[in-house]
């Protein structure tokens, strides 16, 4: 596979009802590009939104679900979370403010 740019990173953010609980404490959840590693996550974040500064990255690999359509037994696309807590001196990140 060709190498990972900072834009093909990060996929989408998390909208849950956890997700939108720890954004007061300044971290907030991606779903991420499934070989990104946490330098690679951290550094596309920084170059997306600027003003921000990373502290910490934690990711988690979820796998697919067992779904089932009749007689054929299958799986959904396994995906890779990040949630990325900036610091205290750091820019907030606009895509959340309207949520």
């Amino acid at each position: 596979m060709a190498a990972i740019q900072y834009y093909d990173v990060i996929l989408k953010p998390v909208v849950t009802e956890k997700s939108m609980g720890i954004m007061e404490e300044k971290k907030y959840t991606f779903y991420v590009h499934p070989e990104a590693n946490k330098s690679m996550i951290k550094e596309a974040v920084e170059k997306m939104f600027p003003g921000t500064k990373v502290k910490k990255v934690n990711t988690m690999n979820l796998p697919g679900k067992k779904k089932r359509r009749g007689m054929t037994i299958g799986r959904t696309a396994a995906r890779k979370k990040a949630i990325v807590a900036l610091t205290e001196d750091s820019a907030d990140i606009e895509i959340f403010q309207g949520l």
